[in-house]
């Protein structure tokens, strides 16, 4: 298959397009390379696709997503079969420090997708949504079939959207959506703005960690083989219409419409204190740590039911907190040449 991936300098859009060029797919890989984070991660990212065995399978533009005119002549040009969308302005917190990023990114810029699925046939578009979305839901597990209309962030509220945009393609048009929400992801070549890495790099460095809500959050860590593992089943699989859709008692994880929202997590949230203390083990360095309270935007916990997922695509999240934090540090240290 030719497969557009966006956001493919990315965490997930990087580890995602080496899975599916390395099983033989051909994937055009795009990504705007911002400077939400340090770029020459997002270079080495990309490096270590192009240098790959499988590499004559993979190209790459440097273009934004919101980019309207030059996204209608990419779909225009190679006539995807297939669409991964991981390109977004990520990050709760920058979300209430440049709203207008989020809106241009994740939400002009999904619908430039949209319109490039829409017009040249593709036969199914798998997109990034959030745990974010859940917002003051206080359920748990979070469940795809409870609501999601209270976000607490810009970011949250751009996610649902994006689930909004896609039910009414599907709708209107017949084109097959999937929305995976995130439970948090990390491992090799993670984001510097997130936790694990923002820890090692100060405990490394001697530096104080801000531990926010006391360290009583607890976080579904998801690895990032078990991420990718998900998303391609979930691309494999292409959304149809539930027949047995009711729209007297609407499940909002699926429709009449070839329509599917699915949790996509390792159903086993652990507490933020444990997860630092699973990374002291990892580093042998014991962090300084001030706590503090929560952050406006941010949710005290999130834990993800998975058992759609599972069901539908045989996807099983098989890596075990101490196993993923310790394969992170080893490439952390290896990445910036740290001894141990």
């Amino acid at each position: 298959m030719k497969i557009l991936v966006t956001g493919a300098g990315g965490f997930i859009g990087a580890a995602v397009s080496q899975y599916l060029i390395n099983r033989g797919d051909e994937v055009v890989g795009i990504d705007n390379l911002n400077d939400y984070y340090d770029v020459n991660l997002k270079y080495a990212r990309l490096a270590s696709l192009q240098g790959s065995n499988a590499a004559s399978l993979f190209s790459f533009t440097e273009m934004g997503v919101e980019e309207r005119d030059k996204m209608a002549s990419l779909f225009k040009e190679h006539k995807f079969d297939r669409v991964v969308h991981l390109a977004a302005q990520a990050g709760v917190r920058y979300s209430l420090e440049n709203p207008s990023a989020y809106i241009d990114s994740n939400v002009v810029g999904f619908g430039n997708i949209l319109e490039g699925c829409r017009y040249n046939n593709v036969e199914h578009l798998v997109y990034a949504s959030s745990s974010s979305v859940y917002g003051a839901n206080e359920k748990m597990p979070f469940s795809e079939n409870d609501n999601v209309d209270l976000p607490v962030s810009l970011y949250a509220a751009t996610k649902k959207a994006n689930e909004l945009m896609a039910h009414t393609y599907s709708y209107l048009y017949n084109l097959p959506t999937t929305g995976l929400l995130f439970f948090t992801v990390y491992g090799p070549w993670g984001r510097p703005d997130m936790a694990l890495f923002k820890f090692t790099k100060a405990i490394l460095e001697g530096e104080t960690i801000k531990v926010f809500n006391y360290g009583n959050h607890r976080r579904d860590f998801t690895y990032i083989d078990d991420i990718v593992e998900g998303v391609v089943r979930s691309l494999d699989k292409v959304a149809t219409a539930n027949e047995n859709w009711d729209g007297a008692n609407p499940d909002p994880s699926s429709s009449k419409a070839p329509y599917k929202v699915y949790n996509i997590g390792a159903q086993t949230p652990v507490h933020l204190l444990k997860f630092i203390e699973t990374l002291e083990d990892a580093l042998g360095v014991e962090a300084k740590k001030e706590l503090l309270p929560m952050q406006p935007g941010d949710v005290p916990d999130t834990y993800a039911d998975v058992s759609s997922l599972v069901k539908d695509t045989g996807y099983k999240p098989s890596t075990d907190v101490k196993t993923g934090v310790k394969a992170f540090v080893d490439w952390y240290r290896g990445f910036y040449d740290i001894k141990a």
